[in-house]
């Protein structure tokens, strides 16, 4: 317990010691009266001790608020010694204490008790000399204060009286700051000002600035005011407008479509959320003019709530005997992306709900990746919608817009679904390789909720703001290839891949649907046409290129339109029987476009065909190199990327490495340039696989061996001469086959994937696994004794060794 009597100089200042009653949000000045409601036990304590003496307090701010056990960092240095007035005990704990603020002080030191707060407290003694500029000074805060309490309602007029006459400049700024309304931080800063000149001037500027937000507040209340008479004004003019109409017994549209909006939402099956959304929204359609842009903009809206399919399904036809028939009907071959399409279809029969992976057919163009997902939405009996994502850029595109953008509409997510009618159709996303990003957004990362099966059952579009849900939608998506779509979404979906048709594939799509298609669809249904057998091969051969049958369908249909031109111009269909033939077809379409083969027709010394894989499927890829006097220049052409250039020349290091195995002198490179071209120089290419190629290329032009003409390569070499796997092997080695290739040399690690490659062009073709270049040299080049080349006698390995040493 401290002792009351403790009162002393301390620099020629009174000090004594204080209980200290910390303030929450409250600061007290001197010769103001304040009421406070004290809860905490310390500062009760506080308040008892204050009253067992003389009652003086010293009344101290929090620097923050919250802080329920303050302690010496916790309070601000400069507080006010106060007077307890009264005291009242509340029934709850509380107590209820009226102070008065007697004069400003500092805490010295915070003294040791547990009880309570106690502190060592100076007084701080306020003296101003009375100056012309200080009276200037007290006039001009006491106008401004008046113009305060006219602009500041919470202030009663009286104040002005009571601080008018006031003439000591102390009490004056600690009157008028007590009334403003200031921040904590600026109460106190006024608190510590010790000089009454400069504690006027602060509360001078303060007030000029508080008089200015009180302005603005001012223009604004007068603002709005005006805005609320406007629209009463409107809406007690539309209530006459309305009842001198009913008066006249003019029919009322807006009431009507109202009231017809108002029964749809009462029978349509919709998600809790959107029915309270709809009803909402016409409440809100009820209080508009009808003629107001909002109205309209209103009435979209609910229309579009209305139009989805919320709960309206299909029931599905999961017989999987009458699934594979309709997929074999429309579709020849593909027998894996059948497979797993009828897998799919068994879990959805034998699982009530299943979130099933999404399905994405990756494929070169024309291979049937679009109509097999028609065909599923025929064997499922569901509905099926396809949008096209090709350069969309637009996030929006997906999820939709705003409701505050003008002309805002859903995403073609919900779009499609409106169209279909039904919550679970079929839903084909095309080309999703194909989309873009710019400056409004990513519309692939929108993507991501709509194909992930753990989110899409409450997919949120921007538009309708309501959630939807997707999860017994069956998305399937196409690309031609995954290098266009990103890492996360390819996550969400299960790949499969469709190559290219062979010829005998083909050739049977075309017989069993193109030809039927295209007489149909160019009316010749009645015309008997026969196709032989050699015609379509030579369309297939020699007309086109490609690995699907697109362009296939076309040149059959161009065909067909030949014959329906001649059947007008004749006149009549007697004894008319077309018998389409090779020579027939060249009649019909011109001379051929491609030539069928092999790229050469003889062996050739640095000339040789490799494979290579594009969007488009499989091609053949001449290499070709030339030996010239020069000085040791290397020089690539083609138009080819950065990797398959750096491939060149891990090939040459190759051949440099073997030039002693090669017969070739230590300094051949010397004397002679070398020149490496891919023809075809307009396309960019680009990739590792044609290593082998280019290393087999360099040897036969710098050795002088022919190539066979028959053998095309692909794998990528390393500087050691190692062969390493490559991807897209079916497609190349489909490829080789339609060129008339006889073997093909594939990396050894790419044996795992031969099983892939249909039976047919297994049979048809030598299909051999490399491990190094040398294999590939002793299987590709013309040699005499392919057995012992590149093969080291074997007292040669310390000589050679030696001999590169010296090198």
């Amino acid at each position: 317990m401290f002792s009351r009597n403790d009162d002393g100089k301390r620099d020629g200042k009174k000090s004594r010691s204080l209980p200290l009653l910390p303030l929450r949000d409250i600061i007290v000045f001197p010769h103001m009266v304040v009421p406070l409601f004290v809860g905490r036990q310390k500062s009760i304590a506080a308040l008892e001790e204050a009253m067992a003496h003389d009652k003086t307090i010293l009344l101290c701010a929090q620097k923050k608020a919250k802080t329920n056990e303050p302690s010496a960092d916790d309070i601000f240095a400069v507080g006010t010694i106060g007077t307890i007035i009264q005291l009242l005990r509340l029934p709850d704990g509380t107590v209820k204490v009226l102070v008065e603020g007697k004069l400003r002080a500092r805490v010295r030191r915070f003294l040791d008790s547990e009880r309570f707060l106690l502190a060592e407290a100076e007084e701080i003694e306020e003296t101003s000399d009375r100056t012309v500029e200080l009276e200037a000074l007290m006039r001009s805060v006491q106008s401004t204060f008046e113009a305060y309490v006219k602009l500041n309602k919470r202030i009663p007029p009286e104040m002005l009286t009571s601080v008018a006459s006031i003439d000591d400049p102390a009490r004056l700024a600690d009157t008028i700051v007590a009334h403003l309304s200031l921040k904590l931080n600026d109460k106190q800063s006024i608190l510590e000002t010790e000089s009454p000149t400069k504690r006027l001037e602060k509360l001078y500027e303060l007030m000029q600035g508080e008089i200015e937000i009180l302005q603005v507040e001012k223009k604004i209340r007068t603002r709005v005011k005006k805005q609320m008479e406007k629209t009463q004004k409107e809406y007690y003019l539309n209530e006459q407008m309305q009842a001198i109409q009913k008066e006249l017994g003019e029919r009322d549209e807006f009431k009507n479509e109202i009231q017809e909006l108002e029964e749809k939402i009462k029978n349509k099956k919709m998600s809790k959320e959107a029915t309270l959304k709809a009803k909402k929204e016409l409440k809100k359609l009820k209080m508009m003019s009808p003629m107001s842009a909002e109205a309209t903009v209103v009435r979209n809206y609910i229309d579009w709530i209305l139009s989805l399919p919320w709960y309206e399904y299909t029931e599905d036809k999961l017989e999987i005997p009458e699934a594979e028939r309709i997929l074999d009907e429309d579709h020849y071959g593909l027998r894996k992306p059948k497979d797993r399409i009828l897998e799919y279809l068994a879990v959805q029969k034998l699982v009530d709900k299943i979130r099933g992976p999404i399905l994405c057919f990756v494929g070169p163009p024309g291979v049937g990746k679009t109509s097999l997902a028609r065909s599923i939405a025929r064997a499922m009996n569901r509905k099926f919608v396809r949008i096209s994502l090709g350069g969309v850029r637009d996030e929006a595109e997906v999820r939709g817009h705003r409701r505050t953008y003008i002309g805002a509409l859903p995403g073609k997510i919900i779009q499609s679904l409106k169209k279909a009618g039904s919550g679970n159709p079929v839903f084909l996303l095309d080309e999703v390789d194909k989309m873009s990003t710019d400056f409004r957004g990513d519309p692939s990362a929108a993507l991501l909720e709509v194909l992930d099966p753990e989110q899409n059952h409450s997919f949120n579009d921007h538009y309708l703001d309501l959630d939807y849900d997707l999860s017994k939608v069956m998305f399937i998506c196409t690309a031609n290839t995954m290098g266009g779509i990103p890492g996360p979404l390819q996550d969400r979906m299960e790949v499969i891949r469709i190559a290219g048709y062979t010829d005998l594939e083909k050739l049977s799509i075309a017989q069993r649907y193109l030809i039927p298609k295209q007489r149909e669809v160019n009316g010749l249904e009645s015309v008997p046409v026969e196709w032989k057998r050699r015609a379509l091969k030579a369309l297939i051969h020699k007309y086109t290129k490609e690995s699907g049958v697109r362009s296939l369908e076309r040149e059959v249909g161009s065909v067909f339109r030949k014959i329906a031109k001649d059947v007008l111009k004749s006149g009549s269909l007697e004894g008319k029987q077309y018998v389409i033939t090779e020579k027939a077809v060249q009649r019909y379409l011109g001379p051929p476009r491609y030539r069928y083969g092999t790229a050469e027709e003889e062996d050739q010394i640095g000339l040789t065909t490799g494979l290579a894989w594009t969007e488009l499927g499989g091609e053949l890829l001449t290499v070709e190199a030339q030996v010239m006097p020069g000085k040791g220049k290397l020089m690539i052409t083609g138009k080819l990327g950065e990797v398959m250039q750096e491939s060149a020349q891990a090939a040459m290091s190759y051949v440099r490495s073997r030039a002693d195995l090669l017969g070739l002198d230590k300094r051949f490179l010397e004397n002679v340039d070398i020149h490496v071209h891919v023809p075809e120089g307009a396309i960019p290419k680009d990739g590792p696989s044609a290593g082998i190629t280019m290393a087999t290329t360099l040897v036969s032009a710098l050795c002088r061996f022919p190539v066979r003409r028959d053998v095309a390569m692909t794998g990528e070499i390393t500087l050691r001469g190692r062969v390493l796997p490559i991807g897209g092997l079916k497609e190349k080695v489909l490829a080789a086959h339609r060129g008339g290739i006889k073997k093909v040399l594939i990396p050894k690690e790419n044996a795992k994937d031969v099983r892939e490659i249909p039976k047919k062009v297994r049979e048809r073709l030598q299909i051999v696994t490399v491990e190094s270049a040398d294999d590939v040299l002793r299987e590709a080049l013309v040699l005499e004794h392919p057995e012992t080349f590149l093969r080291r006698a074997p007292e040669e390995p310390r000589e050679h060794a030696e001999t590169a040493a010296q090198a």
